[in-house]
């Protein structure tokens, strides 16, 4: 297979001694996920299953790592999928396995997280081996509640459902890096300018295990997760999300949405705690 990255416009890769990166860049749309961008991404990791680097990362061009689903283009808020319950449903599960072709693949993927990581790309990150992230990233919710059952399922097999209902309920909700390595969403937290080299010299580190050692390591823990229910947690989530998006107060969101445009929508989903209760949000560490 030739190599796609002359073509490619939204997505390249990027060699680094034992890691190959997948950078997504597109800073001028927060990096969010397009058609274009999608597609570009499943090639990318085809193509690296036999190039490259022993260890693949996923990072971001930009002042963050990405802002979710484009909603301009990837299940459009007034689009014909949301009007065909079966065609919204194989879209949402036509993503969803995008990110379980991360899990399925026989290099180690890892993902090096900076900036905001909102929505669909926070499923991305729980379905690669391993995440990194900058202790001052935000990671989180989509803005407004017109979806369900499709983030939550699969962040509670990493910070249990506790955790994940008190993110999924409130509009917007999001966690910093440090939150994230202490409730089990990602591996380390590290000072944001040093994110990428962090990656490399793990990276390094792992290359140090023979391809097929690695290959057959993440086999085994993989049907270990699995058999304790996170292929189960995945499965489903595509039907619930679809389900939940022929209902009259998603529909009601959208409306809002149309009249009024999503900035000013945002804004009216955005409150802050009134009583002693901390917010999941930390900021400055505290």
């Amino acid at each position: 297979m030739t190599s796609p990255t002359d073509r490619f416009t939204e997505i390249r890769i990027d060699h680094a001694g034992s890691i190959s990166w997948i950078v997504l860049n597109r800073p001028d749309r927060a990096n969010a996920l397009s058609a274009a961008m999608l597609e570009e991404f499943s090639e990318a990791l085809e193509y690296l299953k036999d190039n490259g680097g022993p260890v693949i990362g996923i990072r971001a061009e930009g002042k963050g790592f990405c802002a979710g689903f484009d909603l301009d283009q990837v299940g459009k808020l007034g689009g014909a999928t949301s009007l065909d319950p079966i065609a919204d449903r194989d879209r949402l599960q036509r993503n969803l396995d995008r990110w379980i072709a991360i899990w399925d693949h026989p290099k180690p993927v890892i993902a090096a997280v900076h900036g905001y990581c909102i929505a669909g790309a926070t499923q991305m990150c729980v379905f690669a081996d391993i995440t990194v992230v900058a202790e001052d990233a935000r990671i989180g919710e989509p803005a407004i509640p017109i979806g369900g059952g499709y983030l939550a399922p699969i962040w509670s097999t990493l910070v249990g459902p506790k955790r994940a209902k008190e993110l999924s309920f409130v509009p917007g909700n999001s966690i910093d890096g440090r939150t994230a390595v202490e409730w089990g969403w990602a591996n380390h937290a590290v000072p944001a300018e040093d994110l990428v080299a962090s990656v490399e010299g793990l990276a390094d580190r792992i290359a140090l295990t023979p391809p097929e050692v690695l290959r057959i390591k993440k086999l085994s823990i993989n049907r270990a997760a699995e058999a304790q229910g996170f292929g189960q947690a995945a499965a489903h989530v595509a039907d619930m999300d679809a389900l939940l998006h022929q209902a009259d107060a998603v529909k009601a969101v959208k409306a809002r949405a149309a009249e009024i445009g999503m900035k000013d929508l945002i804004a009216e989903y955005r409150r802050e705690p009134t009583t002693p209760l901390k917010p999941i949000r930390k900021e400055n560490g505290e």
